[in-house]
C-alpha cells in the first residue's frame, strides 16, 4: 500500500464499555479512516485503565479493495487486520507500540479478514503503512491521544 493523506472519518464511534476480566471501565473507538480515494482502514481502540496504567490495544482492518457500496461488510480477498498494544514498557520511557497478535478478542468474522498473528504481521507489505496509520490515530483521535498522553 502506497504511503497517503489520512483522515480520520468524523463519524467515529466512542462507547464505554466494562472489562470482561474485572468490570473496569473503558472506552472502545470504532472508525474509519480515509485517504483522497475513501475508506482506507477501520480501526478499532480499547482505551483501558488497569491497575493505574493507561494503555490501548490498536486493531487496524486494511485492505486492497474496499468496496464502496459496504466496505465493511464485504471485503476484498487481501484483507488482513493488525493489532498492536500502546502504552508503557518496562525499561523505556513513555509509551511505547508493541506489535500483537490481531483481533484477539473477536469474533472471526468477515469484516476483519485474516486476522495476523506478530509473526505474520512482521513480514507482511503493508507493514509500514498499518504503522503511518497507528501514528495517524495516535496523533489525530482525541480519545486515544487524551487517553494516552493527557492531552
Amino acid at each position: 500500500m502506497p504511503l497517503v493523506e489520512l483522515a480520520i472519518d468524523p463519524d467515529r464511534q466512542v462507547k464505554s464499555l466494562a472489562c470482561d476480566c474485572c468490570e473496569t471501565p473503558f472506552d472502545r473507538v470504532t472508525g474509519f479512516i480515509n485517504n483522497e480515494n475513501g475508506a482506507y482502514a477501520i480501526y478499532f481502540a480499547s482505551c483501558y485503565h488497569h491497575d493505574g496504567v493507561h494503555d490501548a490495544w490498536i486493531d487496524v482492518i486494511m485492505d486492497d479493495h474496499w468496496d464502496a457500496d459496504a466496505p465493511a461488510t464485504r471485503p476484498g480477498a487481501g484483507r488482513v487486520t493488525f493489532g498492536c498494544r500502546v502504552g508503557p514498557v518496562e525499561g523505556h520511557d513513555g509509551v511505547a507500540c508493541s506489535l500483537v497478535g490481531a483481533a484477539q478478542l473477536a469474533a472471526d468474522i468477515p469484516l476483519y479478514g485474516r486476522k495476523l498473528s506478530r509473526d505474520e504481521a512482521l513480514d507482511h507489505p503493508w507493514l509500514v503503512a498499518y504503522w503511518d496509520t497507528v501514528d495517524h490515530i495516535l496523533e489525530n483521535d482525541p480519545t486515544v491521544s487524551a487517553h494516552l498522553y493527557g492531552v
